[in-house]
């Protein structure tokens, strides 16, 4: 990473969220813009690898391009995240590679936003791009570390997400009419020293846009149902 993306990263770090709320506003912003006129020239909504790579290009205009061996220690490889430890251990990053927005980015946006809405003790900071070990453009996230983790149980789960107004459509699978939570289940919901639960990689469509159909194709964990 040059100094100017090490800088960049920093300041982020350090001087709050709103800058990077901001960032993730203007990235969605300008994605949205390639998706227009795309839609306008060809009478499509297809346009995932498209946005990509013009946001690969604005990220590094917009000094957030980021160098992922800057973030931390490698630690793991999920189905769409690619996992980093920050040295100090207050952060993980993740490195999103966009499985679950199906043809376009805007459930990518809509995702990011929504969860911060519902689990606010686990929010997402949206960073910048990077680059992950396969050598794909993602989106570079950032979530607070929790401490003494553990798993939380199926009811636990359960029992959480009805208190916030949700029901249980399937195994991991919740809705309140408005969003569907998908992949809500022990691995991906982890209990604090605190005692309270940690939505920290759930899949979150707005109910009646096909969410099922798509997280049921591109989930490794549906595929095996």
């Amino acid at each position: 990473m040059n100094n100017d993306n090490t800088q960049r990263l920093s300041s982020q770090s350090n001087d709050g969220e709103e800058e990077v709320g901001g960032l993730l506003a203007a990235a969605s912003d300008f994605a949205r813009g390639v998706l227009e006129s795309i839609q306008a020239l060809a009478g499509t909504t297809a346009c995932k690898g498209v946005q990509i790579a013009r946001l690969k290009d604005w990220a590094i205009a917009n000094h957030c391009w980021l160098n992922k061996d800057s973030l931390g220690t490698f630690s793991d490889r999920g189905s769409e995240n690619e996992v980093y430890a920050s040295l100090d251990s207050k952060y993980v990053f993740k490195l999103n590679d966009f499985r679950y927005s199906d043809d376009n980015l805007t459930q990518f946006f809509y995702r990011i936003t929504i969860h911060n809405q519902l689990f606010p003790d686990c929010g997402y900071s949206f960073l910048g791009l990077a680059e992950n070990r396969d050598g794909k453009v993602c989106a570079v996230l950032r979530q607070p570390f929790i401490l003494s983790p553990t798993e939380a149980s199926l009811e636990e789960i359960n029992t959480e997400l009805e208190c916030l107004g949700f029901h249980k459509e399937d195994d991991g699978f919740f809705t309140n009419g408005n969003y569907d939570i998908f992949d809500a289940v022990p691995n991906n919901v982890l209990k604090g020293n605190d005692g309270h639960l940690y939505f920290i990689d759930t899949i979150i469509y707005e109910s009646g846009t096909g969410g099922r159909e798509t997280y049921n194709s591109l989930s490794p964990r549906a595929s095996k149902v």
